[in-house]
Parts: C-alpha cells; sequence; structure tokens
C-alpha cells in the first residue's frame, strides 16, 4: 500500500486528516490486542474496522503495524503514534474530569500521586497552602509507589506526581521523555525492625558498631513491590553481598501496612528514613545499625509534558518547589 508522505510541520493538515474515532480504534487495539476485539468494542465489524484502520495509516503516511501470522505487532511508527494517542487520551480524561467538576458548581479537583517519602511534611505543606489559595478545592491524594503512580499520569487519573524517575542522569531515557521532572530532595533509607526484635536488643551493647549484613538474613522481610525505586535499590543491595532475595517475601507499598507488620513479628523492614525516624521517635520501632550502601536517585515533582497544566496544578508545584 503506497502513502502519502506527512510533512510534521504541517500540523493543521494532519488534524485535519486525523477522526477521534481512528484514536479510539488504535487505542482499542493496543489495550485488547486484536483487531477483531477492539472492533468489537468500538461496536463495528471487523471490515470496516480494517477499514479504518487503512485510512488512519493513510492519514500519517505510515503504517503502524507489521502483520505477524493472524495478529499485528506496532512497529516503531506504531508505537511512536500509541504513545501520543495515550496521552490524547489522558487528556481528554483530566480534560472530562476538570468539566464535570465545573458543573457541580466547586472550584474543581485536583488529583495527586505520591511516595512515601514526600508525605510528611512536603506535600503537606503544599497542601496546606494551595488550600489557603483555593478553600473549595477538592483533592484526592493516592500513596504508592513511583512506578505506578507515573503509570496513572500517563493514562490521565492523575495530574501531578511527586516520585522518582528511572533515571535522572539520562534525559535520553525512554521512560523519561514522556514527564517533565523538577528534582525536590533526597532521601536515605533505613531498615527498621519492632522494638523488641531481636536485632534491636543489642544495640546498646555494640557500642555503635554496624550490623553485618548476614545478621539481617536470618529474618524474614518486607520489600516494595517490584518495579519500584525503593525495591531495585534492595536488590541492589542484595546482588552486592552476593546474596538471594529471601524467600516468602511480603510485597507492599503501604507504611502502615509495614509498620503493622514489623510491630507484630520479627520481620524487617526498609520505609524512607525520614518516617522511620518519626516512627522511632514515638517508640513505634528500632532503626537498625545497617547502612545501605546502594542510594536512591532523586525525587520531585512530575507532570506529563504533552497536558497542558492548569492554574492550580501550577500553584501546587510551586508550593511543593518552595514558591
Amino acid at each position: 500500500m503506497a502513502f502519502t508522505h506527512v510533512n510534521p510541520s504541517t500540523t493543521p493538515q494532519l488534524l485535519n486528516r486525523l477522526r477521534m474515532r481512528q484514536v479510539a480504534l488504535l487505542l482499542a487495539i493496543d489495550e485488547h490486542g486484536t483487531l477483531r476485539a477492539a472492533a468489537l468494542e468500538l461496536g463495528m465489524s471487523q471490515p470496516a474496522a480494517t477499514k479504518m484502520l487503512h485510512e488512519l495509516e493513510s492519514a500519517l503516511g505510515q503504517t503502524l503495524f507489521d502483520r505477524v501470522g493472524r495478529g499485528l505487532r506496532l512497529n516503531p511508527a506504531g508505537q511512536a503514534v500509541m504513545n501520543t494517542f495515550r496521552g490524547l487520551r489522558g487528556s481528554m480524561s483530566a480534560l472530562g474530569r476538570e468539566l464535570h467538576e465545573l458543573r457541580l458548581g466547586s472550584a474543581g479537583k485536583l488529583f495527586v500521586g505520591s511516595i512515601m517519602a514526600a508525605a510528611p511534611t512536603t506535600l503537606s505543606d503544599a497542601l496546606i497552602g494551595l488550600k489557603k489559595d483555593y478553600p473549595l478545592l477538592s483533592v484526592e491524594i493516592f500513596v504508592g509507589t513511583s512506578d505506578r503512580l507515573i503509570e496513572q499520569l500517563r493514562d490521565g487519573s492523575l495530574d501531578v506526581v511527586i516520585g522518582r524517575v528511572a533515571d535522572t542522569s539520562n534525559p535520553e531515557n525512554p521512560k523519561n521523555q514522556d514527564c517533565i521532572f523538577r528534582p525536590i530532595g533526597e532521601e536515605a533509607l533505613s531498615v527498621v525492625v519492632a522494638c523488641e526484635h531481636p536485632l534491636a536488643q543489642p544495640l546498646n551493647k555494640r557500642k555503635g558498631r554496624a550490623l553485618d549484613f548476614e545478621a539481617l538474613l536470618a529474618y524474614p522481610w518486607i520489600l516494595q513491590p517490584p518495579g519500584s525505586p525503593m525495591r531495585e535499590v534492595m536488590e541492589q543491595e542484595f546482588r552486592s553481598h552476593h546474596a538471594a532475595l529471601p524467600l516468602g517475601l511480603i510485597e507492599t507499598a503501604s507504611i502502615l501496612t509495614t509498620t503493622n507488620l514489623i510491630a507484630r513479628s520479627e520481620m524487617i523492614a526498609v520505609i524512607p528514613q525520614s518516617i522511620a525516624s518519626r516512627y522511632e521517635a514515638h517508640g513505634l520501632l528500632r532503626i537498625l545499625r545497617y547502612p545501605i550502601t546502594q542510594t536512591l536517585t532523586a525525587w520531585g515533582s512530575l507532570v506529563h509534558r504533552d497536558r497542558p497544566v492548569n492554574a492550580v496544578t501550577e500553584r501546587f508545584m510551586g508550593l511543593l518547589h518552595g514558591g
């Protein structure tokens, strides 16, 4: 099939040739994996969906899929288009939420995702400042790991994320290209246990000496889920000691679940130092004298590169960064 070359500079021409139904079709193929399932979701026949896909490829001047047997596989052009269409879906989702809030007569709603490290001070201070400026604004906060929060940012479920990107030293990393990251701070990690844990008891007798890593391996562990920056740091820590991850891990991003578990068992957990220090000051846990040799990347604010930032989000970002 021959395609007309589309000059990237002719954006109005490209917009005129695209239809939202075509965007919906490509997103449905991405979600379901087959043209047949996508056609079924959109309530159209498979021949009609095939024709629409060809029309989309013609409008873009590029084939988007390689035909593999009876299936479809995105080629590099298809990946680029799909990334843009996912961003468009997220923008439309955010627009729908904002319009819904305006119809209800409110000042709108802000959806924020945050890692644990930011919650005690930075996030709380920014929210208090924001509510002074927008007292009728509704705010919904999601606490989780950076990798999962960024996915929610990409699909339009969140307006802003406070977290970490995969590699702040490499802006060309594909995982960084669709988000704008501004660093706020750095965070050390602490290994924590219950106050009555066997490893916590000899601390005074050790006269400040650090625990050996091998001593930690005798107990069950709680770690964040795979893919999160904290989990990656701990996996590197275990590898640096030529040790496999403990069997029978409990994996959770919930600080409440983590602290409850260690309080009632001999489990070992790893949490941000700022949170660990607060809990220890209230006699809720003990920080073990074990220095984690691996370090986390800086954490900061993230917004989607291709999504407009409204005045509320802009003000919130300013407060996060000390403005």
